[in-house]
C-alpha cells in the first residue's frame, strides 16, 4: 500500500507498523476504513507514529506519544500538509494539544460531530454513539472535543461483541468480516429499541465507516463517521 501522494492536503497520524492487530489488518482492507487510500476521493498522506498503539491511544493515553504526534504533524505541515487528522478515534483526548501545536487544522476523532448533531436536530436531542470500548471512553475525551453535557448521549460499545472483541483477545487471530457487521448492526439496533428517541448514530471508530451505509439502510437515521468528518474537512481547504 502506497502511504503517501505529493498533492495530498490532509494527513493522517497512524498508529506505529507492526502494532495493528491482526483483525483490524482485516478491516483496513474494507473501503471506508480510516487507512485505506480507497476509502478517499481525494490523496491524504499516512504518517506511522512511533509508539502509537491500542496501549498508549485506547487504554492508557501516553503523553509521551502525544508529544511525538505533535512534532510528527509539524514535520508533515513543514512538508506542505493542510489539515491533520488521526487514525483512531481515543486521539479525541489530544484534540486540544495537537490543535494548539499544529499550526493547521486538526479533527483527530469523529466525536468532533456530536456537537454539530446536537445542534442540527435540536440541542435536546438524543445520540448514540458506538464506541469501540465504551468503558475506555471517558468524560476527559469527550470535554475535549467539545461534549460539556452527556444528557441525552447514548454511548454504547463494541466490546462485548464475540467477533469484535476478538481483535484485542486474540490480537493474531483472524476475524469474519461478515459477523462484525452484524455486531455493528445489532448494537446499533439494541440502541434504538432501548432509546427510540435517538436522531444520529456518530461512530467513533475509525474502523466502523465500511458499515455506516448498512446502518443509515437499516435506521434510516443520519451516520456521522470519520469519512463524514475528513471530508468536510478537506472540502474547506
Amino acid at each position: 500500500m502506497r502511504l503517501d501522494t505529493p498533492a495530498a492536503k490532509i494527513g493522517i497520524l497512524c498508529w506505529e507498523a507492526g502494532q495493528v492487530p491482526q483483525g483490524l489488518l482485516q478491516l483496513e482492507g474494507l473501503v471506508g476504513n480510516s487507512t485505506n487510500p480507497a476509502s478517499y476521493d481525494y490523496p491524504v498522506r499516512f504518517h506511522r507514529v512511533r509508539g502509537a498503539n491500542v496501549h498508549t491511544i485506547l487504554e492508557r493515553p501516553d503523553h509521551s506519544v502525544l508529544r511525538t504526534m505533535i512534532a510528527d504533524a509539524r514535520m508533515l505541515v513543514s512538508q506542505g500538509i493542510k489539515a491533520i487528522s488521526t487514525s483512531c478515534g481515543f486521539n479525541a483526548i489530544f484534540q486540544r494539544e495537537l490543535a494548539s501545536a499544529a499550526g493547521v487544522p486538526v479533527m483527530t476523532s469523529s466525536l468532533l460531530q456530536v456537537p454539530l448533531a446536537r445542534q442540527i436536530h435540536g440541542p435536546e436531542c438524543e445520540i448514540c454513539v458506538i464506541t469501540a470500548n465504551a468503558g475506555a471512553l471517558g468524560r476527559r475525551h469527550l470535554q475535549a472535543v467539545g461534549i460539556e453535557s452527556t444528557d441525552g448521549l447514548h454511548i454504547v460499545g463494541l466490546e462485548p461483541c464475540t467477533q469484535w472483541n476478538r481483535i484485542f483477545s486474540l490480537p493474531d487471530a483472524k476475524i469474519d468480516l461478515e459477523a462484525i457487521e452484524q455486531e455493528v448492526l445489532g448494537v446499533a439496533q439494541h440502541a434504538l429499541d432501548t432509546h427510540p428517541a435517538i436522531r444520529a448514530f456518530v461512530l467513533e471508530c475509525t474502523d466502523l465507516p465500511p458499515y455506516s451505509a448498512a446502518l443509515r439502510a437499516r435506521s434510516g437515521l443520519p451516520v456521522f463517521d470519520f469519512i463524514t468528518m475528513i471530508d468536510y474537512l478537506h472540502s474547506t481547504l
